[in-house]
């Protein structure tokens, strides 16, 4: 049964690549239009690096994989929060603006919250999943924070940015090779990650929470990473808070649409480590060296998460 993990392989790669292209096209439509980096990481670059995880969810969704949905979208958000933040934070401090602090951070808290109660039904008693009603509410939200966000646009003076200038041939080629790349490698790792967890006898909870969300982070790793590198914190952190908060409000809203999705409450613990991990960021934002997420913060994110993804692991076996 070797076959499958092959097609995983082949379909993180196609996942990849067509958000790269993604990015890059929809990155440069940007700059055109003079929009500043913060607003691109907020926006573009984190729709264009949470596109995988919005295709294998419509997969998911419309196959009726709760668990691998809801295990792809939290453990995205974490992987971006403490490995991806992590690293990008050990390779250069991570410097934000005020709006970041004071706003972006807090707005992804606030989404995380209501994804928790949503998903339990605290307030309404019956089965817990995410109705359409759920869905079309986070829908709304989603839209309120693109309002938000556009708002932005001119209040802000834009940057040097790290986005290459292209021709509109170019542009509109990369977005469109991009999304053909991303529906390809979307359909291989969904059905094959099913058909593994199967072989193995791993929960697709488990898959979901590693494998998938690790698969369909890493355009926002490769992302941030370059960007750290390049010291363009901004970018950095855009594309970590934008993508975690594209994730619950409009992917999971777009899944739940498809069709509604069942929760299963095993997930509380990590959803409460996100909620945990999202509380940190920002009192880190506010200790030490204020509006900076230095590399001991950094190093502290990262290293929670490898002894925690081992410990899931390790109940697995």
């Amino acid at each position: 049964m070797i076959l499958p993990y092959i097609l995983v392989i082949a379909g993180f790669t196609s996942l990849i690549f067509g958000a790269n292209w993604l990015v890059d096209g929809a990155s440069a439509l940007a700059k055109k239009n003079n929009i500043s980096d913060l607003v691109i990481g907020l926006t573009i670059v984190a729709l264009g690096t949470s596109a995988p995880e919005l295709v294998v969810n419509s997969v998911a969704s419309y196959n009726g994989f709760s668990d691998i949905i809801f295990g792809n979208i939290i453990g995205s958000n974490n992987f971006n929060l403490f490995i991806i933040l992590g690293i990008a934070g050990l390779i250069y401090p991570i410097t934000v603006q005020s709006s970041t602090a004071w706003k972006e951070i807090p707005i992804s808290l606030i989404a995380t919250i209501l994804f928790l109660v949503l998903a339990n039904n605290f307030f309404i008693g019956q089965i817990s999943e995410i109705s359409r009603l759920d869905g079309i509410l986070l829908l709304a939200c989603f839209l309120g924070f693109l309002y938000y966000v556009f708002t932005q646009i001119k209040r802000t003076t834009p940057e040097v940015s790290i986005i290459e200038h292209k021709s509109n041939y170019k542009i509109w080629g990369l977005i469109i090779i991009g999304v053909a790349g991303l529906i390809i490698g979307g359909n291989l790792v969904v059905q094959n990650s099913i058909t593994i967890a199967t072989e193995l006898g791993v929960s697709q909870k488990i898959i979901g929470l590693t494998i998938i969300a690790a698969g369909t982070s890493l355009p926002e790793l490769v992302t941030s990473v370059m960007a750290a590198i390049k010291k363009n914190s901004d970018i950095a952190i855009g594309n970590v808070v934008g993508s975690s908060i594209f994730n619950i409000l409009l992917i999971i809203s777009v899944s739940s649409l498809i069709s509604p999705i069942n929760f299963n409450s095993n997930f509380n613990q990590d959803i409460f480590i996100l909620i945990g991990g999202t509380i940190f960021l920002l009192i880190a934002m506010f200790i030490g060296k204020k509006k900076k997420l230095d590399r001991f913060e950094a190093f502290i994110l990262l290293s929670f998460y490898l002894v925690y993804t081992g410990y899931l692991v390790s109940q697995e076996i």
